[in-house]
């Protein structure tokens, strides 16, 4: 049994471009993962199948993107053998936090150890997957542009947590984006410097563009926004087209005590800090394989969480 975790993503900051002629926005940002996870776990199967952990449904075939990852594997592989594979789901889904995208990009890795694909043909998958997937299969932080497929990897992010908040909103990606291009495509509101933890004041404004599209798609949004920013006595950012909410703290202790102040009704919530890894897998007792070469100290904290699940 392959055990696996899939690790969200944050928007530090994101930048978009006019729509172009085929009809996709050019973005330009600083990405960050962070340490609230899905948990995988596969094996060889006499047939495939696809399960939920935690006992609930899950999207079957190829409508379901960490499956139609391991397929596309097994495909450029020309193998043919069976896989089961069982999500244990804990990042929420349309959020703006990549959760799908991280269960593809682990179930790539899953896919690569068990077919014996290496990760250069694994990253060129990612591609094809989604505009997340090569971000969260290269995981820790980057600055990505293009549409998602051009990353370049920034020295690991530390020293901060993040208190994360869902609403109870739901908000269209492409909805946001249209809106964005409605109101002539604003630039999105950057928290002062002296806000930023210092491990992120070289990265420039950490502004998120389509923030004011989604506050004009669904002002409820602006509402949680505010009442998290007076209770929590900081600026709250936006990752993706929303509705996730964040803000920056100490540590996890601190994210942790602000959560326990939020509003009430809120989808999801979780105190998080930044992780220099995408996705992390361990095959039986061997050893942890992770998207990025980590210290020895956090191969020992990844090593705890795949042995505690799914």
């Amino acid at each position: 049994m392959i055990r696996a975790v899939a690790c969200a993503k944050i928007n530090l900051s994101l930048h978009v471009a006019a729509r172009e002629a085929n009809g996709l926005h050019r973005i330009d940002g600083i990405f960050q993962s962070i340490s609230w996870v899905d948990r995988l776990a596969a094996a060889p199967a006499e047939e495939d199948t696809i399960s939920d952990g935690s006992g609930g449904e899950v999207i079957a075939g190829w409508d379901n993107l960490a499956w139609r990852a391991v397929d596309e594997v097994r495909r450029v592989a020309g193998r043919t053998r069976a896989v089961e594979l069982v999500l244990d789901k804990e990042i929420p889904a349309a959020a703006g936090l990549g959760g799908g995208s991280a269960d593809a990009a682990a179930a790539l890795a899953i896919g690569g150890h068990l077919f014996g694909v290496e990760r250069d043909t694994l990253a060129g998958l990612a591609v094809g997957l989604g505009s997340d997937v090569p971000f969260c299969f290269t995981g820790g932080t980057a600055e990505v542009s293009g549409t998602g497929e051009r990353l370049r990897p920034r020295a690991p992010a530390a020293g901060f947590a993040v208190a994360v908040v869902v609403p109870p909103i739901e908000l269209a990606t492409g909805a946001v984006y249209s809106k964005w291009d409605e109101l002539g495509g604003p630039h999105g509101e950057a928290p002062a410097t002296t806000a930023v933890p210092p491990a992120l004041r070289n990265e420039g404004p950490l502004a998120n563009d389509l923030l004011p599209a989604a506050l004009a798609v669904t002002p409820a949004l602006g509402d949680w926004r505010s009442e998290l920013a007076a209770r929590w006595s900081r600026p709250v950012l936006l990752t993706g087209s929303g509705p996730t909410l964040f803000a920056f703290f100490i540590d996890e202790a601190e994210a942790a005590a602000a959560l326990g102040d939020s509003p009430p009704g809120a989808r999801a919530a979780a105190a998080a800090s930044p992780v220099p890894y995408g996705w992390a897998i361990r095959d039986g007792t061997g050893p942890v394989m992770a998207s990025a070469r980590v210290a020895a100290a956090t191969m020992g904290r990844i090593a705890s969480i795949l042995d505690a699940g799914p």
